[in-house]
């Protein structure tokens, strides 16, 4: 008998007959035609949230899934980079996993680090830019038709609600609003993705939770808007970026617009009307979690135009992009915009995109293009990742919320858990959240640089935040020549280390730390080049670490040296003496430094950098010549210890006004072709540079069997064919995995990169194999075991599994629980008690797998001998599809016992 066009392989137990690809409970593969899939299915559901659910095999990233519509089911379809065997399969979100048994979690955190504390709080600064204004208030939304973006089937609503201020004369600054990837529908207790909303649910308002924010901003001044992004959230789970390319659109498109109705007040809505006119050439763009992505992107877009094909706005940019604010951001290009300002918020208890990878909005644009625009991260101690927008927060939004802090009532954490010392309330962290988006806008847009000393790592802080703690650092504003670990440096008395490397002798970081750091966020590749970071350990107090340029830095000018320090979480009081030497070999200590450990535990993100600064004045006096600076020297003054430098940067104060560079913009492409039945082809991986200038990226060349990355620095020039990378193509007509040949670009220097990932994927073209069954035992007397043989009709390049789930036998007795041996049911997930049909108990079944280039294999059933007389008793075993569903017409395996008495 032969099987209809979809097979599923489900966890199997290691019974000998298994081939080594046997998967964990809750992993199966699944055939749909000739597509292969590996499927997760959580025990829990899993909230449509902004971190990327990935699938891992043997320490290697297999890629993103798409998600059910249960919230509990993944599928990621595999090609010929998944062919090894699919070993210790963990699914991770934003550095965490999502699969561990609540053992393996528990056994984590057993070694929890000492008890947290809040930070020391700082004093108040010279402003507060949480006050509100004097600006009465009015609120209106709009509601326009919908736009269609590439890549999206369904068109993408454009709502949004607007604040504003009442009586304010004149073009007003506009500050526009996207919130992140949240669930999309709501009916009572329910959430979905779904878009548009079916009939009896109603549309999630996300864009409207960030009112107090809006109502803080209209107060002084500034006209708001907040758009609506659900069209996009149900979609962007199939685009390569996670939907970064198509927010910026979304974004671009209300601009647009706003752009028209300024120029055409009597075109726009009534509640635009009723606003001052918007000034275009003041735009402060807020976005929260993917909204952050999408918002950097926006103001990427805006100044380097994006591929025409890839792009949902194609129109004038008739707007100005001042400054960014990143709350709790994704950013799976790593691709920051060097040269609009940004301030980044870390919230300290994130439990979404709890790598805290928003912090490559500030370390990724170091020595990529001029340097003057200021990037802060301004990290929020007991902050989570939802409550910065009301209408995820429990208590006050609309549709169900929750915590995405999740909490183990077994075992609190010290740091996040709700009613911890360190932890905020909703209230508290939105008014801080709120408190620095206008930071940012009063720097950024208004250019009163007194608010700078609340973001830049001065130390200071905003009292309308109180009682949060937060703290800060920056690169870029008016910092000038820096020790850069990632450049030309020698290094003695402590080791030059990977932000990322799977190899414990060169990452920064080990897996025995209590925790994460934003630093190190993991990007895409097992490996990167040019990420790394001085690590110090010493035993005793007193050991220089010695960091040498491969060319002098002039230090002139600067009023200090800042040092970004990282030193581990919950430590108290390390010092360091910092101290420099010109090229003639003239030494001066320039002070002494103290840094404290950020609240942490073992489930948060909190080694992060200290911005420490120590005066540069002893240097004159000690005759060194600040314009010939080659060394720098942090020596320990504390017991044994350990901390890692980022960096070190000449620094005075000010705020410079940015100009934008004329850079050179990458973005790849990806070619879909079929393998054909013979023969080779090349094809080449679309690349597009275009700007101005030429600048410098590092390419990644992904190995389509291994996953293995080998990377290249490549010099690019706009219309040029400098990223060159050619994949071959062979025929056959054998059913196979897809072969994907993956390219990933970062930009080194003078260059933005857009569509960071592209490649060539060679789609299987042949037919699966038809599965039949040939009984080899099939009537046996009870202690014997029933076998089948499970053969293919040809060969295949790919293993072939599946799923023969139990059915009930059509007439007289079923084989048991008490009837087949214990050890087969306890490793196939069940238990023999209560005796029940074998046809009763869920999924239970073989799993047959053929090996590649094989066409058959065996699978068996274990029974048991008793004392009880009893008539024959039969089982039935059915090839299942994708839902574990008998296949109409598949084929079956029936087997007999035989009484022994």
């Amino acid at each position: 008998m032969t099987a209809a066009p979809s097979l599923t392989a489900h966890a199997a137990p290691p019974t000998p007959q298994t081939h080594e690809t046997t998967l964990p409970p809750g992993w199966r593969i699944t055939y749909e035609g000739t597509v292969r899939h590996l499927v997760w299915r959580s025990a829990s559901a899993i909230p449509m949230a902004d971190a990327r659910v990935e699938f891992h095999a043997g320490g290697r990233t297999l890629g993103i899934p798409e998600p059910g519509r249960d919230g509990r089911t993944f599928r990621l379809r595999l090609d010929a980079t998944d062919a090894a065997p699919l070993t210790n399969l963990q699914a991770w979100a934003a550095g965490r996993r999502l699969n561990a048994s609540s053992e393996d979690t528990r056994h984590q955190r057993r070694g929890s680090l000492t008890t947290a504390r809040p930070p020391a709080p700082l004093p108040p600064g010279a402003v507060d830019p949480g006050t509100p204004g004097s600006y009465r208030t009015t609120t209106g939304e709009y509601d326009l038709p919908p736009v269609r973006l590439p890549g999206f089937k369904v068109p993408v609503e454009m709502r949004a609600v607007v604040v504003a201020p009442k009586t304010a004369r004149g073009p007003r600054p506009l500050a526009l609003f996207l919130h992140g990837r949240h669930a999309t529908c709501y009916k009572d207790e329910e959430a979905t993705g779904a878009w548009p909303c079916p009939a009896d649910t109603k549309p999630i308002p996300s864009y409207r939770g960030y009112l107090r924010d809006q109502q803080l901003l209209a107060s002084q001044g500034y006209v708001t808007v907040s758009i609506s992004a659900n069209g996009i959230n149900s979609q962007d789970w199939a685009a390569e970026d996670g939907g970064a390319q198509a927010r910026s659109s979304l974004v671009r498109q209300h601009l647009a617009r706003w752009a028209g109705w300024a120029a055409d007040p009597a075109s726009a809505p009534v509640a635009v009307r009723k606003a001052p006119k918007a000034d275009l050439s003041r735009v402060l763009l807020v976005g929260h979690s993917r909204g952050g992505e999408g918002v950097n992107r926006a103001a990427m877009d805006s100044l380097y135009p994006p591929p025409s094909t890839q792009d949902g706005y194609r129109g004038p940019v008739r707007w100005h992009v001042r400054g960014t604010v990143l709350i709790g951001p994704t950013i799976f290009g790593q691709n920051p915009v060097p040269d609009v300002p940004s301030v980044t918020i870390l919230p300290g208890c994130d439990g979404d995109v709890s790598d805290l990878q928003g912090e490559m909005y500030v370390d990724g644009t170091r020595g990529v293009s001029r340097g003057s625009a200021l990037h802060s991260a301004v990290y929020v101690a007991g902050a989570n990742h939802n409550f910065f927008n009301t209408e995820w927060t429990p208590g006050r939004a609309q549709a169900p919320a929750a915590d995405d802090f999740l909490d183990d009532p077994e075992q609190k954490d010290p740091v996040c858990s709700p009613g911890s010392p360190t932890r905020l309330t909703a209230d508290q962290q939105h008014r801080a959240g709120s408190t620095y988006v206008a930071a940012a806008a009063r720097l950024f847009v208004a250019g009163d640089d007194r608010v700078r000393e609340l973001l830049d790592g001065t130390g200071r802080r905003a009292p309308s935040a109180d009682p949060a703690r937060v703290l800060t650092h920056a690169v870029g504003g008016r910092r000038g020549a820096g020790f850069l670990p990632d450049g030309k440096v020698s290094v003695t008395g402590a080791r030059l280390c990977a932000a990322v490397d799977p190899s414990p002798a060169a990452a920064c970081m080990g897996e025995d730390a209590h925790g994460v750091s934003p630093h190190f966020a993991k990007w895409e590749t097992g490996r990167e080049t040019g990420r790394r970071a001085v690590e110090l350990r010493w035993s005793a107090p007193g050991s220089p670490a010695r960091i040498q340029t491969a060319k002098p830095l002039s230090l002139s000018g600067a009023s200090s040296l800042a040092l970004r320090v990282i030193v581990p979480p919950n430590s108290r009081g390390t010092q360091f003496d910092v101290a420099v030497t010109d090229t003639r070999g003239r030494r001066a200590t320039l002070g002494r430094v103290t840094a404290d450990g950020l609240p942490g535990s073992d489930r948060t993100a909190s080694y992060w950098a200290r911005e420490l600064r120590v005066p540069i004045t002893a240097a004159p006096r000690a005759g060194v010549d600040l314009r010939q600076v080659e060394s720098l020297e942090v020596t320990p003054r504390s017991r044994a210890g350990q901390a890692w430098l980022m960096d070190a940067w000449a620094w005075r104060p000010g705020t410079p006004v940015p100009q934008e560079a004329p850079l050179a913009r990458v973005d790849l492409g990806r070619l879909s072709v079929k393998e054909g039945d013979s023969g080779v082809r090349t094809y080449r991986v679309p690349v597009r540079v275009s700007g101005h200038g030429s600048g410098q990226v590092r390419v990644y060349v992904m190995d389509p069997v291994t996953g293995e990355a080998k990377d290249r620095l490549v010099t690019v020039r706009p219309g040029r064919d400098d990223i060159a990378v050619s994949a071959q193509v062979k025929g056959n007509k054998r059913f196979g995995y897809d072969v994907t040949h993956d390219v990933l670009v970062k930009a080194v220097h003078g260059t933005v990169v857009g569509s960071h990932r592209g490649g060539v994927t060679a789609r299987n073209d042949d037919p699966l194999p038809k599965m039949s069954v040939t009984p080899l035992a099939d009537r046996v007397t009870e202690g014997q075991t029933l076998r089948w043989k499970v053969s293919l009709s040809q060969p295949a390049d790919a293993d072939i599994g599946a799923l023969f789930a139990v059915v009930p036998v059509p007439d007289g007795p079923e084989l048991s629980t008490q009837d087949v041996a214990q050890s087969w049911l306890l490793e196939s997930g069940a238990e023999p008690a209560p005796e029940r049909p074998l046809s009763q108990v869920e999924r239970l079944g073989v799993w047959p797998y053929v090996p590649a280039g094989a066409t058959s294999t065996e699978v068996s059933l274990p029974t048991v001998k008793d004392t009880v007389a009893e008539p024959a008793e039969s089982v039935r075993l059915a090839l299942t599809d994708d839902s574990g569903a008998p296949l109409p017409g598949g084929p079956m395996m029936n087997g007999t016992v035989l009484d022994a008495s």
